[in-house]
């Protein structure tokens, strides 16, 4: 059920008419940078993303103190190149699913309905930015990543559900 303005006092409601703005201006945010990382070329998000997973294994070898050889981290970098990839989906779109959840949290009463919602909207963006990308050289749509963004999202609503609950159960014993 969506709460119209009138069942709300003033204040609550410009609190949550600020909270859903904020939120959607940094969902417009991500948006434009999913968007930006998927008009990449292969060649330029491919070199991206070994890049990345570069600095990740030399943090590691760092933080470690393993002392690699620049052979054998560059043979780690091209090992973990597609997990990292696959691991940047998953996030960013945890992160969407989570906005998602904020900015309609504040006006839908239903959970259940709120959390059916925010997976759609999570697996309809994916699938529009899966399609988007049929159009970039060198990169193809991938509905095995529509799902993985989409779990993003579900894996950020289970942590949100926990999280709630565990907050609801608190206050009630206090």
């Amino acid at each position: 059920m969506i709460i119209n303005r009138g069942s709300v006092p003033e204040n609550i409601y410009r609190r949550k008419l600020a909270v859903t703005v904020v939120t959607a201006f940094l969902l417009v945010i991500l948006y434009l940078i999913i968007w930006g990382f998927s008009a990449q070329d292969a060649d330029t998000s491919g070199s991206l993303s070994h890049m990345i997973t570069e600095k990740v294994i030399e943090l590691i070898d760092d933080i470690a103190s393993k002392n690699w050889s620049d052979i054998v981290k560059a043979e780690l970098a091209e090992y973990f190149e597609h997990p990292v990839r696959k691991l940047a989906h998953f996030s960013e779109y945890a992160c969407m699913g989570l906005l998602v959840y904020i900015m309609l949290g504040q006006w839908v009463e239903n959970r259940r309905r709120l959390y059916i919602i925010t997976i759609l909207w999570v697996f309809v963006s994916a699938a529009i930015d899966e399609f988007h990308q049929t159009f970039i050289p060198g990169r193809y749509g991938s509905f095995a990543d529509v799902i993985l963004d989409t779990s993003g999202a579900v894996v950020m609503l289970i942590i949100c559900r926990f999280i709630r609950s565990c907050s609801l159960r608190r206050s009630r014993s206090l």
